[in-house]
Parts: structure tokens; C-alpha cells; sequence
């Protein structure tokens, strides 16, 4: 039944009656469009090539942490950050072979070319196209947010994500229990037993982001190393170390802080959607969909009796059975 529905249904209807968009003009400084992400309370803009006059591709505040990363492993002088527009940043080779270009999930790799680069291509839907035709560009081409424009104009309306998506579905499906009484384990849901990549509290953020990258992983369960109990969750959007630093010297040398340092800090409380949630594999699709529209998580971590960690669920899983 979700399938019809995803059909049926158009871009359009995942939008929020109101909210707000950023765009950035490829010309400006990275670090400014960065801290304006940060006080918008956005993870990602389109980018806009003025000279072109069309866009070209999608800024996030994970990138920004990528290229700090950049100037970490080679030793550039940080310092000449400020001074480097957008554009700049992008059409240099080095920084978007080295940490930009992303990795498929390690479940989404075949060997296959696979993915877009979002920082040299500009994927988006039109607000009249059909959830369906939204689904596949995300997951077909592992983008984490996609543009809708509005036809008649091309103005971008919003950024939709897999949890807006799922937002959508459990909305209208959560009341049919007799379609997910499986447990998610069963339904091949998620990622589980030695897939599943985990940090430990004492690794330092510069080898949990590399570790992440190297697995296309947007966020990673953090575990004790000696009882392999679960103590947190990390996410590549986490911006702590970049609000306590006072400038992108000092971030930089954040990127050498521990985990353990770095969860001291973060926000504990559970409304931000990166917050640790727990299910277990024992848990069915509908428990999730409920779990979901109370708390809006972006993955869920699977446990076992002993909180040890044994499995992932992302909002992309779940969208992706659907498809």
C-alpha cells in the first residue's frame, strides 16, 4: 500500500506550512556561510553560481568540518580559511578528493559507481514531483538532502531529508498495525553484527570523522571499549567542537579532543533527532513508527539485553524498504 501512496503523493505534501531556506552565493567566505548555517539552525544550502545564474550544488555543516579535517592532515595554514569563498573550496581538487567526496554506506556499496557529488552537481525535484521520484534520487544516488524548486521560477521552497519522509508515511500509516507487525530484524531493516561500525569514548573526533568517511556513515554508536555497552551516539553534524572553539585555529585543534570530552558537552536532552534512541531487534516496524512520530530520530541503535550494541536503523532504512 505505501508504494501506491508514494506515487500518488507529491513533494509537495511534505512540506511544512512554513520554515525558511538559505541560499548561498558561491562568492562568499566558507567559514561566514558556515556560521550562518549554525545560526539559522540549518544543515544544509543550495549553492548559487552567479555568473552561471543556476545553481550548482548543496554547502552543509558536515562539509565545513571536512575541511577542517583537510587542513589538520596536511598541515595548511588554517589562518587562510577565512579568506576562501565558497567556490574556491570546491574547485580545489585536492580538499574534494581528499575529505568532500563522499563514500557510499558501506550496505549501498557494489563495487558500482555510485552516489553524486553534490558539490559539483546540482540534484533537486520539482515541488510537483511524486514522493516516489524523491525516494529514488535520494537513495539511488546516496544524498542525504534534496532541493525542491518550484517550477515555474525554479526558487527553492525547502530541503527535503529521509526523515521528513518518514514523518510523511507515519503519519498516514501508523494506524494500520496489520501491515507492520514484523519485527524490523525480520524485514531486513537496518545494518547488523559485524557491519556495524562503532568508536570507542577514548578515539580522538579527528579519527572517528576519518573512520565515518571511510564508511559513509553519518553518525557512529559510541561503546565502551571493555564492556562494549553502548554510551552515546555521534553524529558528523555535531558541532560542539566548533561552537567552544574561539577561532579556526582552535577548532582545529579541537579535532584532537576525545569523544569522552566531546559527550560531556553535547545536549542531553532528546528532542534534537541525533540524540541516542534504543530499540531492539525484537521491536516491529509499527513500534518504530510510533517511536518515531513521538521522538523524530534520525537512526534508532539496536541493543541487546545487555546494552551491547548489535544494529543500526537510519531513517534511511526505513524509507528504503518502501522502495
Amino acid at each position: 500500500q505505501l508504494c501506491p501512496f508514494l506515487e500518488t503523493q507529491t513533494c509537495y505534501s511534505v512540506l511544512r506550512a512554513s520554515g525558511k531556506v538559505v541560499v548561498f552565493d558561491t562568492r562568499i567566505p566558507i567559514q561566514l556561510a558556515f556560521y550562518a548555517l549554525v545560526e539559522h539552525d540549518m544543515q544544509a544550502a543550495p549553492l548559487w553560481d552567479t555568473k552561471k545564474c543556476q545553481f550548482v550544488g548543496i554547502l552543509t555543516v558536515t562539509d565545513f568540518i571536512d575541511v577542517l579535517r583537510y587542513y589538520r592532515e596536511t598541515g595548511a595554514d588554517v589562518i587562510t580559511l577565512a579568506s576562501r569563498s565558497i567556490g574556491d573550496i570546491l574547485a580545489d581538487e585536492e580538499i574534494l578528493s581528499t575529505v568532500l567526496r563522499k563514500n557510499p554506506p558501506r550496505r549501498f556499496a557494489t563495487g558500482e559507481p555510485v552516489g553524486a557529488d553534490q558539490h559539483a552537481l546540482f540534484l533537486s525535484v520539482d515541488a510537483d514531483a511524486t514522493l516516489d521520484r524523491a525516494c529514488h534520487l535520494l537513495h539511488d544516488k546516496t544524498l542525504d538532502f534534496l532541493p525542491v524548486l518550484l517550477p515555474s521560477d525554479m526558487r527553492v521552497l525547502a530541503t527535503i531529508t529521509y526523515t521528513c519522509i518518514l514523518e510523511h508515511l507515519v503519519s498516514n500509516f501508523r494506524e494500520q498495525r496489520r501491515l507492520f507487525d514484523d519485527t524490523i530484524y525480520d524485514l531486513g531493516i537496518g545494518t547488523y553484527g559485524e557491519d556495524v561500525v562503532v568508536a570507542h569514548p577514548q578515539q580522538t573526533l579527528h579519527e572517528v570523522l576519518h573512520t565515518m568517511h571511510l564508511h559513509g556513515l553519518s553518525a557512529i554508536p559510541v561503546v565502551d571499549e571493555s564492556t562494549k555497552k553502548i554510551r552515546g551516539v555521534y553524529s558528523r553534524s555535531d558541532i560542539t567542537f566548533l561552537t567552544k572553539a574561539s577561532d579556526a585555529e582552535d577548532a582545529v585543534r579541537n579535532l584532537s579532543l576525545t569523544l569522552e570530552a566531546l559527550m560531556a558537552q553535547q545536549r542531553t536532552d532528546v528532542t534534537t533527532p541525533d540524540a541516542l534512541h534504543t530499540c531492539s531487534m525484537r521491536h516491529t516496524l509499527q513500534y518504530v513508527f510510533e517511536y518515531f512520530a513521538q521522538w523524530k530520530f534520525n537512526r534508532l541503535i539496536c541493543v541487546d539485553e545487555e546494552e551491547r550494541v548489535v544494529g543500526v536503523v537510519s531513517a534511511r532504512d526505513l524509507v528504503a524498504y518502501f522502495l
